[in-house]
């Protein structure tokens, strides 16, 4: 496979440095990312840095994937309107083995292949670098007008941020460089890819290589995804969508998915899944003879969701999302776990009730409308349940007054009630 075209069809190129591609076409080329660790899980922004470095692999290249222990301790400016916070030794160990554990799901770290991937930190080269070591070694080499000429830093400089940019930051660009130098000797690294907001960074680094030792290195950056709208990719109005489950559930994570537009599903299934062209297009064709059935989406929420999290979260994820859509069972409800219940049903209105009412038996005519506000009346909740409009955990209510107990208790602690077909409650048992 050609790594380079293989990038161009699914629209993962922004800027390339001439000579990258016949420096590919050669033979096996080894390149890094560089990812900040500033979290101990990475989000779906990570996510196209991640997928090029797995296209990368699966091409036959050396893909190798730099946490930036010591550049996080600093922040980098690009892009930003603020400098960040600094973090200790420890945290950053720790993000970095959360880190590696989830790109051990893209890239094969294991094998004896010749192009197995590779995990460093740069803390480990620059703990013991002095500040007069890297005047010397690095600061000599890049003058200041050609640092002050990068975007990144004119942005800073231009009033785009409350606090100018402090010089901790402006020595960002050289530390990045040093870190492709370091690699282009050491792990005979020639090519450094990342989103386009980095260019300024990288070039700076092939620049680092020319001049230190006359070598030769390149750049290729891919595209910052936006989406159709114009909105912020990977945000929600909870925040980040994070690969960690503790922080977005795979339920969450596959409807963030499942929801984009149209447009935007074209664009990221070819971004975000390994799918081959072919089956892309045709998936494409399907889709606009019913878009209305929403095969792309469906398609790359399953790619997407399986390759992060598993088949079995997957799985319980479309479950989850007929018990709220679709017509699911009361067996399909007990079987999904507290977390995801939770998530499913996150902004629907909840109520408290004593656990205590319902060891004794309560009549549900009592229970939703005294105990817990479902119902305005007991004459409204009647009608409704004559009228086969009150579900309790997925079955219809057959009697207003209905006695319920702790056996009706979901993880022995959630009473979920539907009135009608899209309003529902959730009570909770303390």
């Amino acid at each position: 496979m050609n790594f380079v075209e293989e990038l161009r069809w699914r629209g993962m190129i922004h800027t390339m440095m001439p000579g990258t591609e016949e420096l590919l076409e050669k033979g096996m080329v080894t390149a890094y990312v560089g990812i900040d660790p500033t979290a101990d899980s990475l989000h779906i922004g990570h996510l196209v840095s991640v997928m090029i470095l797995k296209h990368f692999q699966r091409c036959g290249h050396k893909p190798l994937a730099l946490v930036g222990g010591a550049t996080g301790m600093i922040g980098d400016p690009s892009g930003k309107s603020a400098e960040r916070n600094l973090l200790d030794e420890e945290t950053l160990r720790h993000n970095q083995e959360c880190i590696k554990k989830q790109l051990s799901k893209f890239l094969d770290f294991d094998s004896d292949a010749p192009n197995k991937a590779e995990l460093v930190n740069n803390y480990d080269w620059m703990k013991d670098f002095t500040f007069l070591d890297f005047a010397r070694t690095v600061g000599k080499h890049i003058t200041v007008n050609y640092m002050m000429a990068k975007d990144s830093v004119q942005k800073r400089l231009n009033g785009e941020a409350r606090d100018g940019l402090s010089f901790t930051e402006f020595t960002y660009q050289l530390l990045q460089a040093y870190d492709f130098l370091h690699l282009y000797e050491t792990k005979n690294c020639k090519l450094q890819m990342g989103g386009s907001d980095q260019w300024g960074n990288i070039t700076t680094g092939t620049e680092l290589i020319r001049r230190t030792n006359g070598g030769e290195a390149f750049a290729l950056t891919c595209p910052l995804i936006t989406k159709a709208d114009g909105g912020k990719f990977g945000k929600t109005e909870s925040g980040n969508v994070w690969l960690d489950p503790r922080y977005t559930s795979p339920y969450k994570f596959y409807q963030f998915w499942l929801n984009v537009s149209d447009e935007d599903a074209e664009r990221y299934i070819k971004i975000f899944t390994s799918l081959s062209k072919e089956e892309i297009e045709n998936l494409v064709k399907t889709h606009k003879e019913a878009p209305h059935l929403r095969a792309l989406q469906k398609r790359l929420a399953r790619e997407v969701t399986v390759m992060v999290h598993s088949e079995a979260d997957y799985n319980a994820a479309v479950e989850a999302s007929e018990i709220l859509f679709g017509n699911a069972t009361s067996d399909a409800l007990k079987k999904i776990d507290e977390a995801t219940l939770l998530s499913v049903f996150e902004g629907v209105p909840q109520f408290e009730i004593a656990k205590t009412d319902l060891e004794n038996g309560v009549k549900a005519v009592d229970l939703f409308t005294e105990k817990a506000n479902v119902f305005p009346s007991k004459g409204e909740m009647r009608k409704l349940v004559q009228g086969g409009g009150v579900s309790l955990n997925k079955e219809k209510l057959t009697a207003f007054d209905q006695m319920i107990t702790t056996n009706d208790l979901l993880d022995g602690k959630y009473l979920l009630v539907q009135r009608g077909k899209k309003n529902y409650y959730l009570l909770i048992a303390k």
